[in-house]
């Protein structure tokens, strides 16, 4: 099957992203950003969780949460484009909820294809969160079973850590990938579980927490094993795509933030009796990096609607989009701040642009840099070569 013209990217998507953008702009905009997050912390205070719980929980009643759940789950079951639209728009906004955290956990939900799945899906459609908490301490979320192990005897009891857990503290479930007996299998364990401790990490991003999750003996009912053992790979397979889109997706919007803040900067920042927009040591850099994220924004989509309509190419573009979004993440992150300089602002703690600076950083790591997605890129191609 063939995507469709402008990646399928139509009217219904257009009126998403006018909506997130006018709901961002009353909500959420960029002196509540800088208010919350913008304050200098307290050193001998732990990690931080910085986010404001109301405008996620108008975010709930819009049908945000439920973008990615099925219909027979009672969720909205919007296009791989639509909520790559508005991931984008929470990206640009650098909106602190687990918005992100959610809708990669819904996809590997929906990936499980299993009763409890459908259960665990559900309770997202009602206003419940999840997170995937599938890596190891190396950041390996391909053989990260090892860390977390499930042992039945007159109960399954499940015991081991799972790393690198986003939005662990604004969330209800946790989607943890552990190894039975017959193989490996995901569980959806509430947070309010027995044995379950959440661990803070200290991290640069200050608009997500970080935690590694530790189980001891946690007991595990049977409806909680969302993915049976041996189904783990498949599902987690069946997913990526969707998952390294979406992370892109959001890198893009950032991005598109840091470039619109750059250039009007360099419109109204004078030296020399002319903006400094004027010369080419500034021109040129942001123009790179209107190219590159357009680039990067042309890949995110077409890996996109890949997900909706060629499934079989999904994992190869969602490779392209992910790569290409770290590379741009870190040179837009990199020109903004060096730009912003000629004032004299752009490395301080005041201005907003070192937060979109260390959410990139952030996503640009997370489930594998540019230089990883490269490597698979080959590794694919020489696999159908052979």
């Amino acid at each position: 099957m063939s995507q469709p013209s402008n990646f399928g990217f139509d009217v219904e998507e257009q009126m998403l992203k006018a909506e997130a953008r006018k709901f961002f702009k009353s909500r959420w905009n960029e002196d509540k950003l800088t208010a919350l997050l913008s304050s200098r912390p307290d050193i001998q205070k732990g990690p931080g969780c910085h986010w404001e719980e109301k405008p996620w929980r108008e975010a709930i009643e819009l049908g945000w949460a439920s973008l990615a759940v099925p219909k027979r789950s009672q969720g909205t079951e919007l296009s791989a484009v639509s909520v790559a639209a508005l991931v984008e728009e929470a990206g640009r906004a650098a909106f602190t909820s687990p918005l992100l955290a959610n809708i990669c956990a819904s996809y590997l939900l929906c990936a499980c294809e299993t009763e409890a799945a459908g259960h665990i899906l559900h309770e997202i459609a009602l206003g419940n969160c999840a997170s995937l908490a599938i890596m190891d301490r190396t950041g390996s979320w391909k053989n990260a079973a090892c860390t977390v192990r499930a042992v039945q005897h007159d109960d399954i009891r499940l015991n081991g850590t799972a790393w690198f857990v986003q939005d662990a503290r604004k969330v209800d479930y946790f989607i943890v990938r552990c190894w039975f007996e017959k193989g490996e299998g995901f569980v959806a364990v509430p947070k309010t579980a027995e044995g379950v401790s959440v661990v803070a990490d200290a991290i640069v991003n200050l608009t997500c927490d970080q935690a590694h999750i530790a189980f001891k003996n946690t007991p595990i009912m049977p409806e909680w094993i969302v993915a049976p053992p041996g189904a783990a790979r498949a599902a987690l397979e069946k997913s990526e795509p969707a998952i390294f889109t979406m992370i892109a997706a959001d890198m893009v919007g950032a991005a598109e933030w840091q470039l619109q803040t750059t250039a009007t900067y360099a419109k109204q920042r004078v030296q020399f009796d002319r903006p400094i927009g004027f010369f080419q040591a500034v021109k040129h850099p942001i123009v790179n990096m209107m190219l590159m994220i357009d680039g990067a924004k042309s890949l995110v989509y077409n890996a996109a609607c890949a997900i909706d309509h060629e499934p079989e190419e999904s994992l190869c573009f969602a490779h392209m989009a992910k790569s290409s979004a770290g590379d741009m993440a870190f040179f837009c992150s990199d020109r903004s701040v060096q730009l912003l300089l000629h004032g004299g602002m752009g490395f301080t703690w005041e201005n907003p642009v070192h937060i979109y600076f260390k959410r990139q950083m952030h996503y640009r790591m997370l489930f594998g840099d540019s230089r990883y997605h490269r490597t698979r890129l080959i590794e694919m191609m020489l696999t159908e070569t052979a």
